[in-house]
Formats: C-alpha cells, structure tokens, sequence
C-alpha cells in the first residue's frame, strides 16, 4: 500500500504537467474564469490556492510599512510567466481577497463533453462572480413607440406586400387540396 502520494497524474508527464497547471493558472487569474475538465479544474485549484495565499500575505506585510515583497514575487512568477498577470494578482487579486481565510476557487461541474465525454467543469475565483453580476445587471429598458400623428394611416408604400406566387394551371383547374384553401363563395340573396 502507497501511503502520501497525492495530486493526479492527468495522463502527463512531470514537465508536461507542470506546464499545463501554469498555463491555466495564468488562464485563471487573467480571466478569473475557466472552463476545462473536473480533474484539472481540481489539480489547478489546488495550485492557485497556494499562489494566492503567497500573495495575499506578501501584500499584508507590505501594507504594514515594509517594503515590497519582492522575494514573493519571484516565487510567484517562477511558476506564473506572464509579468501583467503577476502585477494583477498581487494589486488587484490579492486586495479584494484579504478579507477571506481561504477557498478563494469554485468548481461547477457543467456535465459531459460531447465530443470525448469528459467530464467538464467551471473553475472560477470566488469573489469575482462575472456570471451573477451579468445577470444582476438591469436589462435596458424598452422604449415607447412613438404616437402616431391624426392624419396618419398606414399606406401601400409603408407596408410591403407580399409577391403572389405564380399558379400552376394544373393547380387552378384541379380541385383544391389540404395546402390550398377552397375559396368560401357568399350564399346568395334575392331581393
């Protein structure tokens, strides 16, 4: 029995998997949201919760007079290699989640992929819910349509007439069928 050995293989090498959990840890923090498969939406989650803690606490010691963190910082983007992302998460990120004592992600499993059936999911940071906000965002309001004028009807050339299909002789001389109505003729009235 193997005891200790934690974390998913994700069928990849050690370079390779390394590889993929920095790119879609970048991924994460540029868009703060992602939709990959449930296993490494779970391999990334673990990773981007140590990223972020790193931060977080670089940026409270800093906020009590010391200088930057500079040290912090490196060791955030040996595994981050986009500088923007790294300035992003430690002005950006790690200020709106100074307050949280962890379980800065969110996974929400959306069912299977059509094409292979993996199972796949959403991986989100939790305090920035672009997907609610949308939602909660009042719709633009529908704008009254416009009074007609007295005099004002509508015309020929305002509305267009539909073309009149062409019949067929042999059409006009049978007798009517279900996709042609028969032509309802007046009773008749003496006077």
């Amino acid at each position: 029995m193997i005891h200790g050995r934690s974390g998913r293989k994700l069928k990849r090498t050690a370079s390779h998997r390394k590889a993929t959990l920095s790119a879609l840890s970048t991924s994460l923090l540029r868009h703060k949201k992602i939709r990959t498969t449930v296993a490494k939406a779970k391999e990334t989650r673990m990773v981007v919760e140590k990223i972020i803690t790193r931060a977080k606490r670089a940026v409270a010691k800093e906020g009590e007079g010391a200088p930057k963190n500079v040290h912090a910082r490196r060791e955030v983007a040996r595994f981050i290699h986009d500088k923007e992302v790294v300035k992003l998460l430690f002005n950006e990120i790690a200020q709106k989640v100074a307050h949280r004592a962890g379980g800065y992600t969110r996974v929400v499993k959306l069912g299977q992929r059509l094409g292979d059936g993996a199972d796949v999911a959403i991986l989100e940071l939790v305090d920035y819910n672009v997907a609610q906000e949308e939602a909660k965002a009042p719709a633009r309001p529908r704008r009254a349509r416009r009074p007609r004028k007295a005099g004002q009807t509508k015309t020929a050339e305002t509305v267009p007439e539909k073309a009149e299909e062409p019949a067929l002789e042999s059409d006009q001389t049978s007798a009517p069928t279900a996709h042609q109505p028969q032509a309802e003729t007046p009773p008749e009235t003496t006077a």
